[in-house]
């Protein structure tokens, strides 16, 4: 067992599933969403290095925007203290590199089916820009109904990119036996360069065995480099030619040999799965292979130098001329050695020869970078690349490097800037605004707040430039407009208007008034005060108190039945809504007062005048028991925490609503919070967890 952990409040580490190079990998559980996910962290040496952990969230966000049924889902990527972390789907299977490790080598049938899907998960990626990098079995899970998934998309890239020496913990071993000749050499990757690993995948899973091996990882990538493509002997392992053939296009050096798409390739394997014995793919002419079998081409028998010998060809050949021929082949080798060591050691021996010296061309403009190649002699060819360092139109590398001679003549291959790579725009329209500048930030955008008056909840994002989806370059500035809630109103002068009179102004300009408190006065039904000054600004939907003039009466009280006089009822022990209610009924009016005790709170402790006979529509003041602090409202529904805060002497200025945790319409805070020492008779805001009804 481990020590619980919980990253970011959200993911608990559960027990450790496996290690590797890169990361430690636990079975963990969302606690949030409550599913079980695994959960990689990443190793120290990795999480020191800012450039990687910068490609990291790039790459890995990257990664999360994929979603295919052969792809492992990437949930999402974070931080806890110095600790980087992804969160990913959970599959319940073995890795391909357990299953070869236990069976040694797969049937036929599986290994296509295998291979097929590993091709549709990297077709769909493909198609989104994004390369694997890093195929091979400990990379391809396989659930308990044999659906296979691509695990670590854009994490590899990300590695591969800042580990590519193969001396670095990147390219240890176990991802250096499938490194395509390309990648071993630091050339520009694309597709095929996935392809090439996979045809490594599909030869050890149809074989067992790895086509090559050696006691150092730059051993094996030499191999990779200048060893003879290895073919399936079809005899001896029973594997059909047409995959055998299938696989040895795959494991060609040049990329331009191999199938143009992962698309191609599982249309060719479902093929194969169809005509098992028809080889449909033939290899470049100037392809270096071994001994081909049924699959690829045989040098026709020499002829006979005796006519009358017809067999002279099928029999053995003399000494002298098999010692000729084993000389021929040393030198050949030999030839070979130099020519590979003249390609990996960067030509040590050029300043020997003649010819045109290339020049540097790197940082030119590409137009520039051409005239100065012309100028020389030379020819061009140009591909673009995106680049964060580069300007775009201007040239990032070169081949060959510059202070080499070539012939008159040869093409100088120019990479081309095309600016920074191009980032789908998240939406985060509904966010906070915090959320939205932290989420555009950590995606490599710049973010400007603009701010605006909105019929919608505070702080909130209501629109983006550009626009979600849109295709913008990393790095651009992305202008977010924030709510800044209802624009306020101005509180008009409601002293002396009529009630009816005020309640309609208050209506135009989306107030609420509250003229529930009455004093003796005259003219009656006219506002003697209220407690919001004029000229005040404040939210729309706030409430404003007025005090009402009830009129002063001129008759005493009698108590002889005569409709002059009515009961008073005694509303001392009541809470506020039910004394009013009994008061109203009575045809009383009411003001209400407020005292500050620490018991009986919301409860009427005393009435003026006390119950009894008193002249009908008297005013009756009610001193209400308070504690002067705002009272905990929240999981309340909206009229219970209305009906509370009226029990302590406060009004509801507004309400808010909010769907961050969910829409179960209950009171998630108010503004003063719970607890706050707030003057009886103030107001307060409200926000409910849901959408504010129609």
């Amino acid at each position: 067992m481990i020590e619980e952990r919980i990253f970011n409040n959200r993911y608990r580490l559960d027990r450790k599933l496996g290690e590797g190079g890169m990361a430690t990998v636990y079975c963990g559980t969302d606690i949030l969403l409550r599913r079980r996910v695994a959960i990689k962290v990443l190793r120290e040496q990795y999480a020191a290095d800012e450039e990687f952990v910068r490609r990291f969230y790039q790459e890995a966000e990257s990664a999360a925007k994929l979603s295919h049924p052969n792809i492992v889902n990437t949930y999402d990527v974070g931080r806890e203290g110095d600790t980087y972390f992804i969160v990913m789907e959970l599959v319940d299977g073995p890795s391909l590199a357990e299953i070869i490790s236990a069976d040694g080598h797969l049937p036929e049938p599986v290994a296509i089916d295998y291979a097929v899907q590993i091709a549709s998960g990297l077709a769909y990626a493909h198609r989104q820009g994004l390369l694997h990098r890093d195929i091979k079995p400990a990379n391809v899970l396989v659930t308990k109904d044999d659906v296979v998934k691509l695990s670590d998309f854009g994490i590899a890239r990300a590695v591969s990119q800042q580990t590519m020496a193969l001396t670095k913990p990147g390219l240890v071993m176990g991802s250096v036996y499938y490194i395509s000749p390309e990648q071993a050499q630091e050339h520009e990757v694309h597709e095929t360069s996935d392809l090439y690993s996979l045809g490594v995948v599909l030869y050890q899973m149809l074989t067992g065995k790895l086509p090559y091996t050696g006691e150092s990882p730059v051993t094996v990538a030499l191999k990779h480099i200048g060893d003879p493509v290895p073919t399936i002997d079809v005899k001896a392992s029973g594997v059909s030619p047409a995959l055998a053939a299938i696989v040895n296009r795959l494991l060609q050096k040049k990329p331009e040999h191999r199938f143009s798409s992962a698309s191609e390739l599982a249309t060719a394997l479902r093929e194969a799965r169809e005509r098992p014995n028809i080889a449909g793919y033939r290899i470049a002419d100037d392809a270096p292979t071994e001994a081909m079998g049924a699959i690829g081409r045989r040098l026709p028998p020499r002829r006979s130098p005796m006519p009358d010998r017809a067999h002279a060809a099928e029999e053995e050949e003399p000494p002298r001329r098999r010692s000729a021929w084993a000389f021929a082949g040393l030198v050949v080798a030999l030839l070979a050695a130099t020519g590979l060591g003249y390609v990996l050691f960067a030509r040590p021996f050029a300043g020997l020869s003649t010819g045109v010296p290339v020049g540097d061309y790197t940082g030119m403009t590409q137009a520039q970078a051409q005239e100065a190649i012309v100028n020389a002699g030379l020819r061009t060819r140009f591909t673009k690349s995106a680049s964060e360092t580069v300007a775009p139109d201007h040239v990032i590398r070169q081949s060959p490097p510059a202070g080499t001679k070539v012939e008159r003549n040869q093409v100088v291959e120019l990479v081309i800037s095309n600016g920074k790579p191009l980032l789908g725009l998240v939406d985060v329209r509904g966010y906070s605004a915090n959320d939205a500048q932290r989420t555009l930030q950590q995606e490599g955008f710049a973010v400007t707040l603009v701010r605006r008056f909105d019929n919608t909840v505070n702080d909130n994002v209501i629109d983006q430039l550009p626009k979600a989806g849109a295709k913008v370059p990393e790095g651009s500035r992305v202008t977010l407009v924030i709510s800044n809630g209802p624009q306020p109103v101005v509180v008009p002068n409601f002293v002396a208007m009529s009630v009816k009179a005020a309640r309609a102004a208050a209506a135009r300009l989306g107030i609420t008034l509250d003229t529930s408190q009455n004093v003796p006065g005259n003219p009656p039904d006219t506002i003697a005060s209220q407690s919001t000054a004029a000229g005040t600004k404040i939210d729309r939907n706030a409430t404003v108190r007025v005090v009402v003039n009830a009129g002063v009466p001129n008759s005493p009280p009698v108590a002889d039945g005569n409709g002059a006089a009515a009961s008073l009822p005694n509303v001392v022990g009541q809470d506020i809504d039910t004394a009013r209610q009994l008061l109203t009924q009575g045809g009383f009016q009411i003001a209400v007062r407020y005292v500050a005790q620490s018991a009986n709170n919301g409860t009427v402790v005393a009435q003026t005048p006390p119950a009894g006979q008193v002249p009908q529509g008297s005013t009756v003041i009610v001193m209400l028991s308070v504690s002067g602090e705002v009272p905990d409202t929240v999981g309340m529904t909206p009229a219970d925490a209305s009906k509370t805060l009226r029990g302590y002497g406060y009004s509801v200025a507004s309400w808010e609503w909010t769907t961050a945790v969910g829409a179960d319409g209950k009171v998630v805070g108010t503004k003063p919070g719970a607890g706050t020492a707030l003057a009886p008779g103030s107001s307060v805001t409200v926000t409910v967890n849901g959408t504010p009804p129609p």
